[in-house]
């Protein structure tokens, strides 16, 4: 039987959420699986009852009670408990930034979001989910670093409200140093600029590696400042900012394998 993902979401209650295109109804006994990429590890839910003949149904599994861990899960129909098993093909891209910025105004531990693979089929992926302060704009004016973006994850209601909050660059190796400044919070939008002479002042001969946080009032953790929200992976490779010079020492925004935003100084 040929079934078509058409739409896919992760609900904000963690709901897989699926629009199939169906041949024939779901036979009683069908089973969703989802198995853990390079590992092998299978959960599955029960799907199917009879029905009538229809060209469309939708599903809708709870994900939290299955106790998923952290990866990526191809998801596969099966026929009955030990019948042919089908992976799901899926036109649907899983994207929808709105969607994902909703979903992270709440506190989490784990974030999940339904996509399609390069192959176009059906997955699920699966990360930790502590509060960040999510990248969406980064570039130099005027001789500061400026920052923008959303927190995510932290439970901050997404309204008007202000809270008191600062940035931070930290030296990433050798001895301790802090350069801060005062940032804007509103709501969950937070927009910082700090000066790059002061680094630059801050950075023994010339060279070093710095690491932003938004310490923000009532968040008892300073924020890494990163991007894992959208749907772009290893952005190390994939995204580039223009660099720029101070005092003739470059300086430039890159990001770690973990999707951390950092700052590059001399080098």
């Amino acid at each position: 039987m040929r079934v078509v993902v058409t739409d896919a979401e992760v609900t904000l209650a963690d709901v897989l959420s699926l629009r199939l295109a169906i041949e024939e109804p779901l036979a009683e006994g069908t089973r969703l699986i989802l198995r853990q990429r390079g590992v092998g590890t299978e959960s599955k839910v029960v799907l199917g009852t009879p029905g009538a003949e229809v060209r469309e149904a939708s599903v809708a599994v709870s994900l939290a009670p299955l106790g998923l861990s952290p990866g990526r899960w191809d998801a596969y129909l099966q026929h009955g408990e030990s019948g042919t098993r089908t992976r799901i093909q899926c036109v649907d891209p899983g994207f929808s930034l709105d969607r994902l910025d909703a979903y992270a105004l709440s506190r989490r531990t784990l974030a999940y979001r339904a996509y399609r693979t390069l192959n176009g089929y059906l997955a699920v992926k699966i990360s930790g989910a502590e509060p960040v302060a999510d990248v969406r704009a980064v570039w130099f004016r005027e001789g500061r670093f400026e920052v923008t973006g959303l927190l995510a994850y932290t439970g901050f209601d997404d309204d008007d409200s202000h809270h008191a909050a600062r940035l931070a660059l930290r030296r990433t190796a050798g001895p301790e140093t802090a350069v801060t400044a005062a940032a804007t919070v509103n709501g969950v939008r937070f927009h910082a600029a700090l000066s790059l002479c002061d680094v630059i002042a801050a950075t023994p001969e010339y060279e070093g590696l710095w690491e932003p946080s938004l310490e923000v009032d009532g968040i008892d953790v300073p924020l890494p400042l990163g991007a894992r929200i959208d749907d772009v992976d290893g952005k190390r490779r994939r995204v580039q900012y223009p660099d720029t010079k101070v005092d003739g020492v470059p300086v430039r925004p890159c990001y770690t394998v973990d999707d951390e935003l950092r700052l590059e100084v001399g080098g």
